[in-house]
């Protein structure tokens, strides 16, 4: 049967105030906070949610809005018999919300690791100082910010180890290995071998990175090379990592 059109005063329930303008005290409760506000009892579900949208931020279109069930957006409060001091549940997410939601996994790691690193960036740490404080190697590669490139075909050299003493790193593909080379001598290392790369660029520096080959099980296996100029830093994590051997 067709509902009596909206206007009709109700069996006289709002006596003297007027036709629909009865207002219910309402505990509307989001995102753990609650708001407390008063609502004509005759206004729709659809009207509520904008009510919602003016307090929250949240577009009508991305809340569900509750109480002992969904509301229906084109009922009255009054239909649906909501009382004053009654709780209505507001579940939904601003589209901030949803943007942090919706990112990879991946970003959820990295944010993760970063939170352990922020305990204090590498370069700050003790260890890290004392090769980074000599300063630039006057024969470090150059670098080139912002690019990002293949391996060059020659060793990259230049670099610091956490001695403090030149290192040289030459990705022997067909081989398949890193070999890190120092004055003393040259470490082959097959590039399966190395579990991990990290690099984080170098204060004051942005341009190059400091980066680390991790050699065994443990943070404890990492081999340290300061001064990677920055637009190898992706090639040498691929190449090392084994993301395009196989194209």
């Amino acid at each position: 049967p067709p509902r009596p059109p909206k206007a009709s005063v109700s069996n006289g329930e709002d006596a003297g105030g007027g036709a629909g303008r009865e207002l219910v005290d309402l505990k509307i409760i989001w995102n753990k906070t609650k708001h407390d506000v008063k609502f004509p009892l005759d206004s729709t579900g659809s009207e509520l949610k904008q009510k919602i949208h003016s307090i929250t931020g949240l577009p009508p279109a991305m809340q569900k809005v509750m109480y002992k069930g969904l509301v229906p957006e084109d009922k009255t409060l009054r239909e649906i018999k909501v009382t004053s001091g009654a709780k209505i549940m507001v579940v939904g997410s601003t589209i901030n919300d949803v943007l942090a939601v919706n990112t990879p996994k991946d970003a959820a790691q990295q944010d993760a690791k970063a939170e352990e690193n922020k305990k204090e960036p590498l370069c700050r740490q003790k260890q890290h100082r004392k090769v980074l404080d000599k300063g630039k190697p006057e024969d470090v590669m150059p670098s080139v910010k912002g690019a990002q490139e293949r391996l060059p075909t020659v060793p990259l050299s230049g670099m610091y180890n956490k001695s403090g003493g030149k290192v040289r790193l030459t990705f022997k593909l067909e081989q398949d290995q890193l070999w890190i080379g120092t004055k003393e001598r040259t470490e082959k290392l097959p590039m399966g071998s190395i579990k991990n790369v990290v690099s984080e660029p170098i204060e004051g520096h942005e341009d190059y990175h400091m980066m680390a080959f991790q050699l065994g099980p443990t943070e404890a296996s990492y081999y340290w090379v300061y001064w990677v100029p920055t637009q190898y830093v992706d090639a040498i994590k691929d190449t090392v990592l084994g993301k395009w051997q196989y194209f």
